[in-house]
């Protein structure tokens, strides 16, 4: 494809961008302080879904131990909270990713040199070394109990006194984490497009014809691992001034399983998809769990029918019927 029909191709996608963009900005201003927050955690998971589907969509690797990178996140905030007494977000932020990083370094030099099942094993058994250490050392972690986070300085002011801290999560972090997901989507575009992105698919696609060419195929994965768990860990700090709490539970490995389950059900071949399913799993599980005890049964067979009907996600589906539509119709 020319860089013309290219830029022609991404301007549709472009201008829907700022569509919901605006309708973004709007939500706090047009919907109630639980539905803000909600659409909040959605934005959190979507950015650890962009960091995952950098992995799976871009790059063919099927990784069960992504919760390591969230927790790593997380923990770092509430350790940093206890044991140093910082209070500065954007200090959390760095640290955050940061520290998700340099563990997703680490790994990444055992997992890259595998592929298919045997990369899956074993970034899940890395993970679950990460939430054994969570739940036994209790003294600093502070076990099945957690950490408590309370409400941290943005830009380095605090809650106003007549603030509620629902109020405070609804508009002021609300617009904090809206903005750091745009700037995480911006820049995961960018490195998806960029030549290291399409050598990433290039591996994906033929790894042997990839590496025929000059590809370095396991640094290759390396970076692309190390950039996805910084963009995990980035969600997981984010995540923890809206829950206030941090436990082992983020890191097991079912958290993992969430974190497939946006990509998969937004669709890990498209760009947008992991965003869509993000924000669409956020709210079938936050309405599942108030409207029975056996949400995790809803969840389960609404990932079935997905997976049956519409295998593509539900961007990835979408953008097959509006190529369809557009388009032109034979001629007679």
């Amino acid at each position: 494809m020319s860089p013309a029909a290219a830029r022609r191709s991404a301007a549709p996608q472009l201008a829907a961008a700022a569509l919901v963009l605006i309708g973004l900005v709007a939500v706090p201003w047009l919907f109630s302080t639980f539905q803000t927050i909600t659409v909040c955690y959605g934005l959190v998971f979507a950015i650890a879904a962009l960091g995952y589907n950098l992995l799976l969509g871009y790059t063919g690797l099927l990784s069960f131990g992504h919760s390591a990178y969230f927790g790593m996140g997380a923990y770092t905030v509430a350790l940093l909270v206890k044991y140093m007494e910082w209070t500065s977000m954007e200090a959390f932020v760095v640290a955050g990713v940061l520290g998700a990083g340099a563990v997703a370094a680490l790994f990444g030099i055992v997992c890259v040199r595998y592929t298919r099942i045997f990369f899956g094993i074993l970034t899940l058994a890395l993970s679950q070394v990460l939430w054994s250490l969570a739940l036994k050392l209790f003294w600093v972690t502070g076990g099945t109990d957690g950490l408590r986070v309370p409400t941290p300085k943005l830009f380095f002011s605090l809650l106003t006194p007549a603030e509620d801290k629902l109020e405070f999560l609804a508009y002021r972090y609300y617009y904090y984490v809206l903005i750091l997901f745009v700037a995480a989507t911006a820049v995961m575009w960018l490195i998806v497009h960029s030549p290291f992105g399409k050598a990433l698919q290039a591996i994906r696609d033929n790894e042997t014809r990839a590496e025929f060419v000059g590809v370095q195929v396991r640094r290759y994965r390396w970076v692309a691992f190390v950039v996805s768990g910084a963009f995990t860990g980035l969600a997981g700090a984010l995540w923890v001034p809206l829950n206030g709490l941090t436990t082992p539970d983020i890191v097991y490995w079912p958290f993992s399983g969430r974190i497939v389950f946006f990509v998969v059900l937004g669709g890990f071949r498209t760009f947008w998809g992991p965003i869509v399913g993000a924000m669409a799993y956020n709210y079938l599980e936050t309405y599942a769990v108030g409207y029975t005890v056996y949400w995790q049964l809803v969840l389960g067979i609404v990932f079935v029918l997905i997976v049956l009907t519409l295998p593509q996600g539900l961007a990835g589906t979408a953008e097959g019927l509006l190529r369809r539509m557009r388009r032109p119709a034979p001629a007679t």
